[in-house]
C-alpha cells in the first residue's frame, strides 16, 4: 500500500531528528523559518525602560523550560493557522560557518570510518549493523497501525541479532538488504519521491548507497510531517484562539509585567485620540474599537529598535515588519506616480498602458527600499532619471511637446524628495493609505470595501492585497486577546473619562 504523506502518523513521531549518520541532510523539525521568528519574536522577560507595576519574583529553572517550551509551541501552531503556505523545510547551516564546519568533519570522518571497514579482509560491519538498525526505526516510523504485513517483513528481513549472526559468519549480504530497503521504501514513500527512488537503485557502492537512503529517508520525513501539517490545519484552526490564549495565560502566570507593553502601546494610542478630541478633530470620547484599530494601525509605523513590541502580537512582529516595509513602498509607488503624472499631463498621463508601464518601472527599482544597505536617496535619483527618459520617449512617440529642461528639472527634483516627510504628497498618499486601511479595518465584517480617496487609484490592487493581510492579522489577534484589552482598555478610558 503506497505511503501517503501525513496518514503514516501513529501518534508517535512525525518527525524523527535526522538519522546520527544522515548529519548532512539535516531537518528543522519545526521549520527553519519558524524558529527564526521564536527567537526573533518571543517575549523579552526584560522590559526596557518599563516601570515595574509589581515586585519581581524568582522561577525555577524547570518553570522558565516550560515556559520557553509553551512559547515555541505557541509559535508552531501560530503560523501554522496564519501561513497557509507553512512547510518544514530542511535546515540550511550557513556555508563556511563553525557549525556546517564541524559537521562536515565530523560526516566525513562517520563515512571514512564505514569504508574503512568495507574494506578490511574479512570486511567488518559493526557500524553497517547500526545503520540498519537506524533505517529500520525509519521505515517503522512511516507505518500505520494497520500495516502488519509490512511491518512484519521489516522485522524477518531486518532483524538485527540473524544480521549480526550473519556478519559473524562472513555470510552478510548488504545488496541484498540493501534492495529490500529500497523496496520498502518505494512502498511507503510519497508519488514525488518516486525518482529518488529510482536513483537509489543505479547506486552499487556500499558508502554512498547507505548516504542517499538516508538523505531519502530525511526526505519521506519531510514529506509526512508537512501532510500531518496541512491535515492538521483545519482542527488546529477551530481550537487555535483558545490555544493560543491559553498558552499566553501560562506565560503571563510565570512572567511579572507581562502585559506592560501592552499597556504602553494603548496608553499611548488612547492619548493621541484624546489630544485629536480636545483639538476638535472629532467628537466624544473613543471607543474600545476604535482605539484598538488606531493601536494597529500605529504597529505599521513602528520603531523596532527604539521600542519594546507589545506582548500580544510578538509572534506577529516580523509579519507587521514586513507590512511596514510593503506599505513603505506602496506610499513611495503612489507618491511618485501621482508626481509622473501631474508633470506630465493629461496628454501622457491618459494614454492606455502608461500608467501600469510607469507602475512596473516605479515597483522595479524600488525593490531594496527599506532594508539595509539600500540608499533610499540613491534609488530615487535613478528612478527620476529613468521616469523622465520614459516620460520623454512617450511624449516624441505622440507628437507631444517635449519637457523643457526646467520642466524636467522640476519632475526630478519632485521624485528625488518624494519620501520627504515634507513632501506634501508624500504626506496626502501616506495619510490616504492610512485612512483607507482604518476604513477597511472598520469595515471588515461588510461586504462592501471602503471608498478609494483619490490618488490611490493607480495602486487600488495592491492597496487591497495589503488591507486583507492586515485586517485578517488583525482580526485574529483580536479573538485571541480580546479579555486582556477589554480589561485594559476599560480601566484606562474610565480613567481618562473622570480626569477633568
Amino acid at each position: 500500500m503506497p505511503f501517503e504523506p501525513g496518514k503514516s502518523q501513529s501518534g508517535e513521531q512525525s518527525v524523527d531528528e535526522p538519522s546520527r549518520a544522515s548529519r548532512g541532510d539535516n531537518v528543522d523539525p519545526s521549520g527553519e523559518s519558524i524558529q527564526k521568528r521564536i527567537r526573533q519574536s518571543t517575549p523579552s522577560p526584560h522590559r526596557g525602560n518599563t516601570a515595574q507595576a509589581s515586585p519581581p519574583r524568582f522561577v525555577s529553572v524547570e518553570e522558565l523550560m516550560d515556559t520557553a517550551k509553551g512559547v515555541s509551541n505557541l509559535a508552531l501552531a501560530h503560523e501554522i493557522v496564519l501561513n497557509g503556505g507553512f512547510q518544514i523545510k530542511p535546515m540550511e547551516l550557513p556555508q563556511g560557518s563553525l557549525e556546517r564546519t564541524i559537521r562536515d568533519i565530523l560526516h566525513k570522518a562517520f563515512w571514512d570510518c564505514l569504508e574503512a571497514q568495507f574494506n578490511e579482509d574479512p570486511p567488518v560491519y559493526d557500524h553497517a549493523i547500526i545503520l540498519l538498525g537506524e533505517i529500520k526505526e525509519a521505515l517503522f516510523s512511516f507505518l500505520l497501525p494497520g500495516h502488519t504485513r509490512l511491518r512484519n517483513q521489516i522485522n524477518e528481513v531486518l532483524d538485527l541479532e540473524l544480521i549480526k549472526q550473519e556478519a559473524e559468519k562472513g555470510a552478510l549480504d548488504i545488496p541484498k538488504l540493501a534492495d529490500f530497503t529500497i523496496g520498502m521504501m518505494g512502498t511507503l514513500c510519497a508519488p514525488a519521491r518516486d525518482e529518488e527512488i529510482k536513483k537509489l537503485r543505479d547506486i552499487k557502492e556500499p558508502v554512498p548507497l547507505f548516504r542517499a537512503i538516508f538523505a531519502v529517508l530525511d526526505l519521506m520525513k519531510l514529506d509526512m510531517a508537512n501532510f500531518a501539517v496541512s491535515s492538521i490545519r483545519p482542527h488546529l484552526m477551530k481550537q487555535s484562539v483558545e490555544y493560543e490564549r491559553k498558552k499566553f495565560q501560562d506565560f503571563f502566570d510565570k512572567q511579572p509585567n507581562s502585559l506592560d507593553c501592552v499597556t504602553s502601546w494603548l496608553q499611548e494610542t488612547v492619548s493621541e485620540m484624546y489630544s485629536k478630541d480636545s483639538a476638535g478633530a472629532s467628537s466624544g470620547p473613543p471607543c474600545p474599537v476604535s482605539v484598538l484599530n488606531h493601536a494597529y494601525l500605529k504597529l505599521l509605523a513602528w520603531n523596532h529598535e527604539q521600542k519594546p513590541f507589545p506582548e500580544t502580537v510578538v509572534m506577529d512582529q516580523i509579519r507587521f515588519q514586513e507590512m511596514k516595509l510593503e506599505l513603505l513602498k506602496l506610499t513611495l509607488l503612489g507618491t511618485v506616480l501621482l508626481i509622473t503624472h501631474n508633470s506630465a499631463g493629461p496628454a501622457v498621463s491618459g494614454l492606455a498602458g502608461f500608467t501600469d508601464q510607469m507602475k512596473s518601472l516605479i515597483r522595479l527599482l524600488l525593490e531594496g527600499v527599506g532594508t539595509p544597505g539600500v540608499n533610499t536617496d540613491d534609488v530615487l535619483a535613478t528612478l527620476s532619471e529613468r521616469i523622465c527618459v520614459e516620460v520623454a520617449k512617450c511624449l516624441s512617440q505622440h507628437g507631444s511637446t517635449p519637457f523643457s529642461s526646467e520642466r524636467e528639472e522640476s519632475l526630478k527634483g519632485q521624485i528625488q524628495t518624494a519620501s520627504s516627510p515634507s513632501n506634501q504628497i508624500y504626506r496626502i498618499i501616506e495619510s490616504r493609505i492610512q485612512s483607507f486601511l482604518l476604513s477597511y479595518l472598520s469595515t471588515a465584517n461588510q461586504r462592501a470595501s471602503p471608498t478609494l480617496l483619490g490618488g490611490l487609484s493607480p495602486i487600488q490592487k495592491e492597496l487591497e492585497e495589503l488591507a486583507v493581510k492586515f485586517v485578517r492579522l488583525v482580526n485574529y489577534n483580536k479573538m485571541v486577546f480580546s479579555p486582556y484589552y477589554d480589561s485594559i482598555l476599560s480601566k484606562m478610558l474610565n480613567k481618562q473619562d473622570t480626569q477633568p
